[in-house]
């Protein structure tokens, strides 16, 4: 039930965002007075940015910088005022920002995937120790249990080899990322939530494996490119690829 709610408000925020550039576009078409920076390409950073947030619930992350550098050109704009010679000194101060406020390593990221496994245990009999957030963590997790990789104009190819894999997070914004999990593996079921915006995200699982695929598709795709899977005796392992691929595509595959 839990992740059928998270789907469905995933596609729900994806929708409002395209219905409201859809919208604009049509009064834009038939002769409504729409101010140029709303149309304009910053509005589409301050989108993507919205959208990386959400997935990530507007966590410390990159989507801070897609909003700033959106927001800053719209603000620009706005006040038709050429602040072209600031543009280095603002870089700098940003960067400084982000820095001091960005979480040391991936504590933060493997307290969020404690607390979201603490959680999916919790009918389960506890065999764990609080953490410092008085969390129950049935599980002690590794950060290299963990996927959380970011690819902006660029590309990366990761190969995992964790025996308890708990899934994670793979974000591809004008570029690409290849995860191979063929060598990965873990106990019953395990989630990844993918955003692929005009980039593309390749994942390799093993043909025993149980994929399902929740992947919002606007003006992409998701492509399965598996063999058929071969039968197996021992427990089903099911793997859960949820997120949104905007302009960009989801490639599953086996080999």
């Amino acid at each position: 039930m839990g992740n059928l709610k998270t789907n469905n408000s995933s596609r729900m925020c994806t929708g409002l965002v395209v219905l409201l550039i859809g919208v604009v576009f049509l009064l834009d078409n038939i002769g409504v007075n729409i101010p140029k920076w709303i149309i304009d390409w910053p509005m589409l950073l301050i989108a993507i940015g919205l959208l990386v947030g959400y997935k990530r619930k507007f966590e410390v992350g990159l989507w801070m910088f897609f909003v700033a550098v959106g927001g800053f050109f719209t603000i620009e704009s706005i006040v038709n005022v050429d602040f072209s010679k600031y543009y280095f000194a603002l870089i700098f101060i940003a960067i400084g920002v982000f820095l001091i406020i960005k979480p040391k390593g991936r504590g933060f990221q493997g307290r969020r995937w404690k607390k979201k496994w603490a959680q999916k245990c919790a009918a389960y009999e506890s065999v764990g120790s609080q953490n410092d957030d008085g969390v129950q963590t049935p599980y002690d997790i590794d950060k290299n249990d963990i996927l959380d990789t970011v690819n902006v104009f660029g590309g990366s190819h990761q190969n995992i080899y964790s025996k308890n894999f708990k899934g994670g997070d793979a974000i591809a914004i004008f570029g690409g990322s290849d995860i191979n999990l063929s060598q990965a593996d873990f106990e019953g079921t395990i989630s990844l939530d993918v955003v692929a915006i005009f980039g593309g995200v390749k994942i390799v699982v093993p043909p025993s494996w149980d994929v399902k695929s929740e992947v919002t598709a606007i003006f992409g795709g998701i492509d399965d490119k598996r063999a058929l899977g071969q039968v197996v005796s021992e427990p089903k392992k099911t793997i859960i690829i949820k997120g949104v691929a905007l302009f960009g595509g989801v490639d599953i595959r086996n080999f």
